[in-house]
């Protein structure tokens, strides 16, 4: 009825602006400014117009237009610092962003956000360091916010895509990235994305075929190129490095595989396979506090029967390692039979005897003391079938009454080489007398002959 009052645009402006169409409403103002460049009002609502949009320097020339026709316009004036402030925010978060600084590019889009709060660029931008720090289900609160209001949005969609490459869902992820290219073919980020994507499913199957059929090397080599495709993937990754881990201990490469798990649970500190994986290598590798560690961890997350009986092995062997380890005194393994426990401390009896270095420095002489004892000690526990298995179960063999603090070896060694005609030791030049059953001569020799030469008098 009346298409040429520019107060009648300036209205609708405000109201479409009351209503968040934002876009509507700066038509409507940017109408009322041409049908009058004197109407401040409708300067002032360009120009919020176009701040709420993201466009802050669009919004400066229309507020100053405004302060040209009114400089005392106190309203013209704050919303002039406001969009300067939107374009400081966006200066910092551009060079944040190269940084990979994503929680202060997060910070100032907020801030951003809050005069720009129809800005889907600044929406977007957060999205995606939102899923960058692993924040997933708010990056993707934000990016289907924007694609309920705009289905063809194709950044949305790159950020949906990308938060489900993330969390490791791939072939949903390659969906949204193709379908993104789809709108925006030229989308930079969404192909790079795809592509990775594609490659990182790829190889980490591969790597599974390969693992499966046995062939660790090549599993191996494939995991460490799929590391190589993405390093923001944190949850692949994370995965990748487990995998290989469990190559390394299939190889016995146990160091290798503890530290593939240690970056496995670096990049997924709730990674529960991780710190199994993990935990067993420490077992394998006699680390058992660092294994306890690890059992625990899970059980606090995982409180299973499962769970609680691994800790109370890794805790048992943990006490038992605290504990003199009489099988490596004797040098013997721990399934040695009773003749193999026998002829180890007989060798080792010998060699530790005091009377053999009794020509050796107080220091040495002391030395080879402990040992004769311990070996002593190691024999009559190993010896002893109901002592050897209290032993092994990791029981307190003070329970047995035994005291080892008074132990004598000299009394275990005399009663293994046994008394007259046997082997006995009474001062530096000694005999060593062996009395063979079949014959009736006794053979001596004098000490010096049965250990070699010692330093004479």
């Amino acid at each position: 009825m009346c298409p040429k009052n520019a107060s009648y645009y300036g209205n609708r402006a405000a109201t479409l602006m009351m209503l968040g169409r934002f876009r509507e409403a700066l038509g409507d103002a940017q109408q009322s400014v041409r049908l009058d460049d004197s109407f401040v009002r409708g300067h002032l609502r360009e120009g919020k117009c176009h701040l709420s949009l993201g466009n802050a320097m669009a919004a400066c020339r229309s507020f100053q237009r405004a302060l040209e026709l009114d400089h005392k316009n106190a309203q013209a004036q704050q919303e002039f610092k406001n969009a300067n402030a939107v374009m400081e925010y966006e200066k910092i978060a551009e060079t944040d962003f190269e940084k990979r600084d994503f929680r202060k590019v997060v910070f100032c889009m907020d801030r951003a956000l809050e005069f720009a709060p129809a800005c889907h660029r600044f929406k977007i931008l957060k999205a995606e360091c939102l899923a960058m720090l692993g924040r997933y289900p708010e990056a993707q609160s934000v990016a289907s916010d924007i694609l309920r209001m705009d289905s063809t949005n194709a950044d949305a969609l790159y950020v949906r895509g990308l938060c489900l490459y993330y969390e490791d869902c791939i072939e949903k992820a390659v969906q949204f990235f193709v379908q993104a290219l789809r709108m925006a073919p030229d989308h930079e980020k969404a192909c790079i994305a795809c592509r990775n994507a594609k490659a990182l499913k790829a190889k980490k199957e591969d790597g599974n075929k390969a693992f499966k059929e046995g062939n660790y090397k090549l599993a191996y080599e494939l995991y460490t190129e799929a590391l190589g495709i993405d390093p923001n993937n944190i949850k692949t990754n994370a995965k990748l490095y487990c995998n290989r881990g469990t190559v390394n201990s299939k190889l016995r490469k146990l160091d290798d595989a503890i530290e593939d798990c240690t970056n496995a649970v670096k990049l997924d500190d709730t990674y529960i396979k991780a710190y199994l994986r993990r935990a067993q290598c420490y077992m394998d590798t006699e680390q058992y506090e660092e294994a306890v560690r690890d059992y625990e961890k899970v059980y606090q997350t995982e409180k299973t029967k499962e769970h609680k009986q691994l800790l109370k092995n890794a805790q048992l062997e943990l006490k038992k390692s605290k504990r003199k380890d009489y099988y490596k005194i004797l040098g013997v393994d721990k399934n040695a039979s009773e003749d193999e426990i026998k002829k180890a401390y007989r060798k080792r009896a010998l060699m530790h005897h005091p009377d053999r270095h009794s020509g050796a420095s107080a220091e040495v002489q002391k030395e080879e003391e402990k040992k004769f004892k311990e070996v002593g000690e190691a024999f009559t526990i190993l010896s002893d079938p109901k002592k050897k298995t209290r032993y092994d179960s990791g029981q307190d063999l003070d329970e047995e009454g035994m005291n080892m603090g008074d132990f004598d070896p000299n009394s275990i060694f005399k009663a293994f080489f046994g008394g007259p005609g046997g082997f006995s030791f009474e001062g530096r030049w000694a005999c060593c007398s062996w009395e063979f059953p079949d014959h009736k001569p006794t053979h001596s020799l004098p000490l010096r002959q049965l250990f070699g030469s010692q330093r004479g008098p």
